[in-house]
């Protein structure tokens, strides 16, 4: 069945160059709520020793004014991109007051919409449209949703290795094209097999019951104030998540980049009838940027995104026309409470050997029924993913357990973990195959099995153990202070990005409207 992925790794291990992935690109983006000692969401504002949200390169905020987001810039090092995040961690906390950073995926106590204030950027057009996107994603989903926190891993091939692939495929054309046909093969096939994250790295299988909102969301009682799914994995994952019914009717192509650039532009021009009840401008305020199906490109959600470098106030479609796919963006991981960063560096190892496996495989256009299963796969995952009789969808209509299709991917895995240790001491990719494999054997030893048993032997609603184990990080924390001239760089680049704000704020000429139709103009 993977016959493809060895006869590549084969002919590249022919080719007597060793190393080429040496200098593959990894970066992580990492949310974390904002919440005060009793377990609520913070209402204050981002700090402003913090910098920016707007302009900051490394400190910002994802939906809400709470929900801090960590960007890591890239490294080809996965320690060095965890280093960065750990200094980025240690400074944001001798900043705060009293407030902790949440160690869930999964908010913490939810007192109705007006409990999670929406983000702030500042009054140039440019932050008033992060904001006004914001405000339509509450009219369209509601808050709640917009409150749960994940780690992004993105990641980029290093150029030798693909121009090694390119060669051994016999493919003549340009760079570009290739490139951004092998990351689209890739991503097909991480939507075959991506289920496997959120089984090995799931970490939410309970929530607090405020979460709901009175809404039956079909899970079991763990106690009084607790939900969960005695089988789940990642409820973050699950069908709480982004829930919008125009875009189940999205079919969003992943053949190549043009057919995925003109499906997605598609979805941002065309209106909605529903959005459009809601209206626009009402009253004098701005509820959304309009009213077609998806405002802007981010508000189409999926696990695994194709990713360029836009220039300043570019669309990112055009981006991706211009430069082709750059890198990929990993959205599957949910925070690990187990460790004090929400990640750890073995996570990102083992995650880059499953990009290469993904990478080598044949990857043929997935059917609508194919995407069918798919669909229905991460949902089952999410849900009862450790159930020892869950059967997974393949293909167009096979039914195999999880465990076989698991370890069948990790038998496939093995030649791109050896590829990937060339060069390296230790053998730390293999070592992260065989150490999560456990995984696939014991489904006790997952992250979401992990939380229930200590919620369990400790007696503890889910706000206990997340609080918890919230402390136990801010204390790590707060024990390791920066070196002097660490925190000195991070002030120095918080007050330059105050600095670019005003500027940003001062250059605006036109109105807001204005300034909307022109972004939407773009061609």
């Amino acid at each position: 069945m993977y016959r493809s992925t060895e006869q590549r790794l084969t002919g590249l291990l022919n080719n007597g160059s060793r190393g080429l992935l040496l200098n593959s690109l990894k970066g992580l983006e990492k949310e974390s709520l904002r919440v005060t000692p009793d377990g609520t969401i913070a209402r204050t504002p981002h700090p402003r020793a913090l910098g920016s949200a707007l302009t900051h390169p490394w400190i910002t905020t994802d939906y809400s004014e709470a929900l801090l987001e960590f960007i890591t810039p890239p490294s080809a090092a996965a320690g060095e991109s965890l280093g960065f995040l750990d200094d980025i961690h240690r400074f944001v906390y001798h900043q705060l007051d009293r407030e902790l950073l949440w160690a869930t995926s999964m908010p913490c106590i939810v007192g109705g919409n007006d409990s999670i204030p929406i983000a702030e950027y500042g009054r140039s057009n440019v932050g008033l449209m992060k904001h006004v996107y914001r405000r339509g994603l509450d009219w369209r989903y509601g808050r709640a949703m917009q409150a749960i926190a994940g780690i992004h891993f993105n990641y980029s091939f290093s150029r030798e290795f693909l121009q090694a692939l390119q060669t051994h495929e016999g493919d003549s054309r340009d760079e570009r094209a290739f490139r951004s046909d092998a990351y689209f093969r890739l991503i097909r096939n991480f939507q075959r097999f991506g289920w496997l994250v959120p089984y090995l790295f799931g970490a939410s299988p309970a929530i607090c019951r405020s979460f709901a909102q009175g809404q039956e969301l079909g899970f079991e009682n763990f106690d009084g104030h607790t939900l969960y799914e005695p089988w789940g994995t990642s409820l973050r994952m699950s069908d709480i998540g982004y829930k919008n019914k125009a875009q189940a009717g999205l079919s969003i192509s992943y053949n190549d980049l043009d057919s995925y650039v003109s499906s997605l532009s598609r979805a941002i021009t065309t209106p909605d009838p529903e959005y459009r009840r809601i209206g626009t401008v009402v009253d004098g305020e701005w509820r959304q940027l309009n009213t077609n199906i998806l405002q802007i490109e981010n508000e189409y959600y999926s696990f695994v995104r194709p990713k360029a470098v836009t220039r300043s106030g570019e669309k990112p479609t055009l981006a991706l026309r211009r430069a082709g796919v750059e890198y990929v963006e990993i959205r599957a991981l949910d925070l690990n409470p187990f460790e004090p960063m929400g990640i750890a560096e073995q996570h990102l190892v083992f995650l880059e050997g499953f990009l290469l496996f993904c990478l080598l495989q044949d990857s043929p256009v997935i059917s609508l029924r194919e995407q069918a299963g798919i669909n229905a796969n991460q949902g089952l995952v999410a849900r009862r993913g450790r159930d020892p009789d869950l059967r997974l969808h393949r293909g167009e209509g096979e039914r195999v357990p999880l465990r076989q299709w698991a370890e069948e991917i990790f038998d496939a895995m093995q030649g791109p973990m050896e590829l990937l240790d060339q060069l390296r001491a230790g053998n730390p990719y293999r070592q992260a195959l065989a150490e999560y494999r456990t995984r696939i054997e014991d489904p006790e030893r997952t992250p979401s099995a992990r939380v229930l048993q200590e919620m369990r032997e400790n007696h503890e609603h889910f706000i206990d153990f997340a609080m918890r184990v919230s402390r136990q990080h801010e204390a790590h924390f707060r024990s390791h202070p920066l070196e002097a001239g660490v925190e000195r760089r991070f002030r120095e680049v918080a007050e330059q990005s105050l600095r670019e704000q005003a500027e940003i704020e001062a250059r605006d000429d036109v109105d807001f409207q204005t300034y909307l139709d022109r972004y939407f103009a773009q061609r």
